[in-house]
């Protein structure tokens, strides 16, 4: 039986509970997304395995998940990075923010997320209980996707890319958001 940590708004730990139940009661807990480019400036995307107890079938970051109790956070989207995508690649939080989402199996994500930036180019050997496929693709087409059919795309993956984005332009990732837009 899994566990996660359940926080406050700020991060702090208010306690331990079982998955599944913290998605049930819709209890805030900590989680992580981990996105990862290439060397042309493309995001990877994933698409979820169709058995994921929620949003399956749909494309998201390179890696999400949670923490395990008394597990640092890094360590934990290393672990789950190298579980699901089947590499490693140094990775660096960039932010973090809070969402809720429901769903319509009557599960709700309420996370705090902490957001992690890598880089990786090497060969790509997904764990097909996570992961159906996965594409590097460029800022510019991810954004035209994400406007023309956001119901291919998880809730989560909708609120953070844009995040993301705006990240990238103030660490000077991408040097203008031209870069994306056209």
């Amino acid at each position: 039986m899994e566990h996660v940590i359940l926080v406050d708004e700020n991060d702090g730990i208010t306690g331990v509970c079982e998955k599944m139940l913290a998605h049930e009661q819709a209890l805030l807990h900590r989680a992580f997304s981990v996105f990862i480019f290439n060397d042309n400036g493309e995001m990877l995307l994933q698409k979820r395995a169709l058995t994921k107890y929620h949003s399956p079938g749909l494309w998201t970051n390179s890696c999400c998940s949670h923490p395990r109790p008394q597990e640092d956070t890094l360590h934990a989207a290393s672990r789950r990075l190298q579980e699901e995508m089947g590499f490693s690649s140094p990775i660096k939080k960039a932010f973090h923010f809070v969402y809720r989402a429901a769903f319509e199996n009557g599960l709700t994500e309420h996370e705090f997320d902490h957001v992690f930036i890598g880089n990786y180019n090497g060969a790509i050997s997904c764990n097909p209980a996570e992961v159906m496929e996965y594409a590097y693709l460029p800022l510019k087409v991810i954004k035209e996707k994400l406007i023309s059919h956001p119901q291919f795309f998880t809730v989560w993956f909708l609120i953070a890319f844009p995040k993301v984005v705006e990240w990238m332009l103030s660490n000077k990732m991408v040097q203008q958001e031209k870069e994306i837009t056209s």
